[in-house]
């Protein structure tokens, strides 16, 4: 397999490689948007192959080496796992075959359910995929900070096909995030990580749910705190005044793509291109 290990260094102006399983990726690309104006981004969408979170993790971790490739090609400099199935499934792999920093979204979202918390033993809620909650991703990064810490997962199976549908709010959703958050109401964490990048689109529901006493991690802003230090670590960051382009290929191009793309995003969708994987 070609990794890109024969590269040579990446120049400064080359765009940030930023994939998903779908179009949740796209809540991260917005972040990098707002954060990093200057930086260019290429990001894939794998939707022909949705969803991640109810397959093996020998096939997420497949899906992600092809994807990553994919950027690769594109003269990536770096590249931001923007998905937590493929993040607990192929992090680790992916940063020890591919030259370049790679950026996942779990210990991001982990350090930051713990900000402003001083005391051990704390009660955190995760919300993901049936597959990422499979791979003990985030209870391992939660009880390696806090090995006293409490820990609920909770997948949410419906909740990744709700809004690649556009379907926000309503009382089919609400009915469906309080029928997922009922065990998690009764176990009164004091942090719920949204466990998904689709998940933060679903955030005002969940946080109603839930009350305004739990603090809910969207894994976006620290993970592109955590993409903004490494570009600086590896003399990678782009000072520049003019605003990066924003390229997007999707493997399938389902007719509402626009619309619920540009939900994601917060701007309007442009230069998108289908691509097949093999």
């Amino acid at each position: 397999m070609a990794t890109g290990s024969g590269r040579r260094r990446p120049r400064v102006s080359n765009p940030i490689g930023v994939f998903d399983s779908g179009l949740g990726g796209l809540t991260v690309v917005r972040e990098i948007r707002r954060r990093l104006p200057s930086e260019s981004i290429v990001y894939f969408g794998d939707i022909a192959r949705l969803p991640y979170g109810i397959k093996s993790k020998e096939q997420i971790l497949s899906y992600s080496i092809q994807n990553t490739l994919f950027l690769v090609k594109r003269k990536v400099k770096a590249v931001v796992i923007a998905c937590n199935s493929s993040s607990s499934a192929a992090f680790r792999f992916l940063k020890n075959h591919f030259r370049l920093p790679v950026i996942d979204v779990i210990e991001p979202a982990v350090q930051s359910a713990f900000v402003g918390i001083h005391r051990n033993g704390v009660r955190i809620g995760v919300l993901a995929t049936s597959s990422t909650i499979a791979t003990g991703a985030y209870e391992k990064a939660i009880h390696k900070k806090d090995p006293s810490a409490k820990v609920f997962q909770m997948a949410c199976p419906l909740f990744v096909p709700l809004v690649e549908e556009g379907w926000r709010e309503g009382k089919i959703v609400r009915d469906i995030v309080k029928y997922y958050l009922r065990p998690i109401k009764r176990f009164r964490p004091e942090s719920l990580i949204l466990g998904c990048t689709h998940y933060p689109l679903l955030r005002p529901v969940i946080q109603r749910e839930m009350g305004p006493a739990v603090r809910l991690i969207d894994s976006a802003k620290p993970t592109v705190e955590k993409l903004s230090s490494l570009l600086n670590e590896n003399e990678l960051s782009y000072p520049d005044s003019r605003r990066g382009f924003l390229k997007i290929y999707v493997s399938d191009l389902p007719r509402n793509f626009i619309r619920v793309g540009e939900t994601f995003l917060g701007e309007k969708l442009h230069h998108v291109e289908l691509v097949r994987q093999k």
